[in-house]
């Protein structure tokens, strides 16, 4: 949890004491529903929350943006994310009913009334967002494949509607084909952990 704190200084009393709170409800379902690696779970804060929140020091999204989180598995990036920005939508998707059950439940324990699940594959979703996110669901021409026509064309925010990856390992062989407009950037750039040295994040605007 300090290391939330140490990258998020402005954090409210309450996304603090909520993102404290979150180690304990996700330990209790992890022992139920295996939603993170058990062997990871000590790095729970750096390696899920933090990692999530990547995303935060790259934009900051403003009121009322509407933010779609593909195979979200546990919850995130979507739910720390939603933690960060109160004030926008989080639709949080994935097609295993048993994590989202993991979701509506931690949802509800900290009245995070701008969250909502849904079970559906991402091809068969038919909704318009701002942004979409995901954590590495799918190799990145696929993933772009299934998300494109859900990105609306309208933008609010300081940079272009469009998809937001977070990605580990080399990426270059599977971006090649968007290189004339995607934008890599380095996680490490804003957390100086090794764990994300390798880390990238892979922006790509709507066309």
């Amino acid at each position: 949890m300090e290391l939330i704190k140490k990258y998020f200084p402005e954090l409210t009393d309450r996304q603090i004491y909520i993102f404290r709170k979150l180690f304990t409800s996700y330990k209790y379902w992890n022992e139920k529903i295996n939603v993170i690696s058990r062997k990871d779970f000590s790095n729970f804060y750096k390696h899920h929350v933090l990692h999530s929140l990547a995303i935060a020091k790259f934009i900051k999204f403003k009121k009322n943006t509407r933010i779609l989180d593909v195979g979200t598995g546990g919850g995130f990036p979507g739910i720390p994310l939603a933690i960060m920005f109160p004030e926008c939508e989080f639709l949080l998707i994935d097609s295993i009913k048993k994590k989202l059950k993991v979701i509506e439940s931690i949802k509800d324990e900290f009245d995070l009334q701008n969250i909502s699940t849904m079970q559906v594959r991402v091809e068969q979703y038919k909704g318009k967002h701002d942004f979409i996110v995901s954590r590495a669901v799918q190799k990145f021409p696929v993933f772009v494949d299934w998300v494109a026509d859900k990105i609306d064309e309208h933008s609010n925010n300081s940079i272009p509607n469009g998809i937001i990856y977070l990605k580990g390992g080399n990426i270059y062989n599977e971006t090649a084909l968007f290189a004339d407009r995607l934008k890599i950037i380095d996680v490490n750039r804003f957390f100086s952990e090794d764990f994300f040295e390798t880390k990238k994040i892979l922006y790509l605007p709507i066309q």
